[in-house]
């Protein structure tokens, strides 16, 4: 009887082994690297959770430029990587070639949505979190004058900043939002000189608080406001810590979650394809308070923007988005 029980043991154990050594999962990142301090850093660190708790390795690639995607996409493929979890809507076209090539692979796209039938797109309401942090933002100016600086001027990036302007003006007070992009191809977002740059001369023109969707351009924009007593605000990662005091508060976009959810559901083997998308309610967005800069929220601005969240995740408040109409009404 002892040796039918450890038999059976082994036997599990050799059949969970055999269940993870099927999950070989990978990830490849947007342009600007796994350390941008921003999205391509929220994806690493997701990877990096599964692996500390599964013990589950993952293989990563950093592209260097755009002719390396479809290479690297079919490298990964061809070598049964499976979930294959690309970091940025810019993966779509190579995706949208590769996925019918290997049916049996599990692909998970970030920021666009690829229909395919072996393909998960996880997309994000980043209007909504955008907007909380429009709040923020106009209940900490002084001169009620707040910049934002995006990266590349693109559709998606005009969702965070018309999020952002809605949330600054909804306050009551006569604010008035400054609003610039570094560049209209990939370079846009890793160029903290020009971030700066802009950041600063938003600052001339009276901003005093400065929200940045621009990947590693934005540690410019950080950089710039802390030099000049001001506050920013950073994105997709928990950036407070960048510019301590300095940092009002950073838009919180879970691409850490979507990576580790999106490994974790391989793993498990409850891998589900079609599209996600993560709001408030569903804790994809949201903002930061820590230790770097509760002193800036004061318990009157900390109301407000609770009672906002609740609004919307109620559904009493509906943040326009971009990506479905192409203007701002606020």
């Amino acid at each position: 009887m002892k040796k039918t029980i450890l038999g059976l043991f082994a036997f599990s154990m050799m059949s969970a082994t055999a269940l993870a050594a099927d999950v070989k999962p990978a990830i490849i990142y947007d342009l600007g690297g796994k350390f941008d301090k921003s999205f391509n850093e929220a994806a690493y660190n997701g990877a990096e959770k599964f692996t500390a708790e599964t013990g589950i390795e993952y293989r990563e690639f950093e592209i260097a430029n755009d002719a390396q995607r479809e290479q690297a996409l079919r490298r990964f493929a061809s070598d049964g990587n499976s979930p294959i979890v690309m970091a940025g809507f810019n993966w779509a076209a190579s995706l949208e070639k590769i996925a019918p090539e290997y049916p049996d692979t599990k692909f998970a796209i970030i920021d666009m949505v690829v229909e395919k039938p072996n393909v998960k797109s996880i997309v994000f309401k980043e209007q909504e979190g955008s907007y909380l942090v429009g709040v923020l933002a106009s209940l900490a100016s002084k001169t009620k004058t707040v910049g934002f600086v995006g990266g590349m001027d693109i559709p998606l990036i005009h969702k965070f900043a018309c999020g952002y302007v809605g949330g600054a003006k909804s306050t009551g007070e006569n604010v008035k939002v400054l609003e610039a992009y570094t560049g209209t191809t990939p370079d846009a977002w890793n160029d903290p000189v020009k971030g700066g740059e802009i950041a600063k001369s938003q600052i001339d023109q009276g901003a005093d608080v400065i929200y940045h969707a621009a990947g590693g351009t934005g540690v410019g924009v950080l950089q710039a406001a802390a030099d000049a007593g001001k506050l920013g605000i950073g994105v997709d990662s928990n950036q407070n810590g960048l510019q301590p005091g300095k940092v009002l508060t950073s838009m919180l976009k879970r691409v850490d979650v979507a990576v580790y959810d999106s490994f974790m559901a391989a793993k498990d083997d409850k891998f589900e394809f079609g599209v996600s998308n993560l709001g408030l309610k569903e804790d994809g967005v949201g903002y930061a308070l820590d230790e770097h800069n509760k002193a800036l929220i004061t318990p009157e601005m900390l109301d407000a923007v609770e009672k906002v969240k609740a609004e919307i995740i109620a559904g009493n408040l509906q943040v326009h988005d971009y990506m479905t109409d192409e203007s701002c009404p606020y």
